[in-house]
């Protein structure tokens, strides 16, 4: 279980220095390569500014999944930051997002699956979300392949 302290800290190192479409491919592809490895039934979502660059879904998911993109991309759009980071704050604090911001969970949802994309010095340009798996495991496929991303780039 990711705590508020967690997520933070993956926000503040998950950070790129530029991000492209040839990056999007990169990452897209090492999500859909894990996806196969793992047998997965994802679908993978990357948009800068608005832009998708990337899309994939794998048999055994629907559009329903493309649903919980579009949720969890507009509102880490919203607050800049991760799905599950909102999510994780909402329990806490025992409301909806309703109740506390008053946006409807039809079009926001507070569930685990989309990252921003940090770009150093310049704050968040776009998402990476998964969606298909239970909240934390997509939000943990997507963290882990953007960890291992950056760390071939050094």
């Amino acid at each position: 279980m990711y705590t508020l302290k967690d997520i933070l800290e993956q926000e503040n190192t998950l950070q790129f220095e530029s991000f492209s479409s040839e990056t999007a491919w990169e990452l897209g592809t090492m999500l859909v390569e894990k996806g196969r490895k793992d047998n997965l039934a994802i679908t993978i979502d990357i948009t800068r500014n608005g832009h998708q660059l990337f899309h994939y879904s794998f048999e055994g998911t629907s559009a329903d999944n493309d649903n919980w993109v579009r949720r969890k991309t507009n509102l880490v759009n919203r607050f800049g930051h991760s799905s599950l980071y909102i999510g994780t704050q909402l329990k806490e604090r025992g409301q909806t997002i309703e109740e506390t911001y008053m946006i409807p969970e039809a079009q926001f949802a507070p569930h685990g699956g989309c990252f921003p994309i940090f770009l150093k010095g310049t704050g968040s340009v776009g998402t990476i979300t998964v969606s298909g798996l239970a909240q934390e495991e997509d939000h943990r496929v997507v963290v882990e392949t953007i960890a291992s991303y950056l760390k071939t780039k050094k």
